[in-house]
């Protein structure tokens, strides 16, 4: 029995309403409610209490002492502990109730631990070592779609021309492609000097003393100058055509 109970049975017993002792002791009824119910949080601190105790106990016919001495017992913050105290207000801990670790928890704890080290490591590995593709971008060159031969391209025509050599005993021969790109394959006496594509905006010059023999595939997009004079087109867009220009 706490000592609100035992105060409650006593004026119970003295056949006194919690208002009649409120009026005998001076003492607000809420505050003897709860009292009653062990609660002296608003008694205004042990030397209150205890003063509230010696008023009821000459009331309701109890030893004053009786009832200080339960209340020291269960509420009197001068009677308690330090060590107590600080546990209620959590700046420490009762020591025995420390929970031990065990090792196999110590264990699981280091596995994981390790196990996430591994992981954070791999990790910043592959990141260092991954490249970045870097996405260069370059000048896009000029359509190149006439300088590979049509599938079905236009007959080719293979010809002769004479040419009446310069001042300086040769033709020279220049071709441009004016319009757009082609192959060209070029024989100067009978020995190779050039073949691959022209692409568009570029031009190329042959001198022979004898001949000069040319392959197109894109005559139409070409001009040429012979021993520079301009000469009429050879052929069409994308019609493959066969020269030789022979000294006379």
């Amino acid at each position: 029995m706490s000592l609100g109970e035992f105060m409650q049975g006593a004026r119970e017993s003295a056949g006194l309403s919690i208002d009649e002792l409120a009026e005998r002791t001076s003492i607000r009824a809420g505050l003897l409610k709860e009292i009653e119910k062990n609660n002296f949080i608003h008694c205004g601190g042990d030397t209150y209490a205890r003063g509230h105790l010696r008023n009821i106990a000459a009331i309701i016919s109890v030893d004053a002492q009786t009832l200080i001495d339960l209340y020291n017992n269960e509420h009197s913050s001068e009677v308690r502990k330090i060590h107590d105290m600080l546990v209620e207000n959590s700046v420490t801990r009762i020591f025995n109730e420390r929970k031990k670790i065990s090792w196999k928890s110590l264990a699981i704890a280091s596995v994981i631990g390790l196990v996430a080290l591994a992981g954070g490591q791999i990790i910043i590995s592959n990141s260092k070592t991954t490249a970045t593709p870097t996405v260069v971008t370059s000048p896009a060159p000029a359509d190149t779609s006439s300088a590979t031969p049509p599938t079905e391209p236009s007959p080719s025509t293979s010809q002769e021309i004479e040419v009446k050599p310069s001042a300086s005993g040769k033709m020279t021969l220049t071709i441009s492609a004016a319009r757009g790109n082609s192959n060209i394959d070029v024989v100067v006496d009978k020995k190779h000097l050039y073949k691959g594509p022209l692409f568009q905006g570029d031009s190329k010059s042959f001198s022979a003393p004898n001949s000069i023999s040319i392959y197109l595939s894109n005559a139409g997009d070409l001009d040429l100058t012979l021993n520079g004079e301009e000469i009429a087109s050879l052929g069409a867009r994308n019609q493959e055509i066969r020269k030789t220009f022979r000294s006379k």
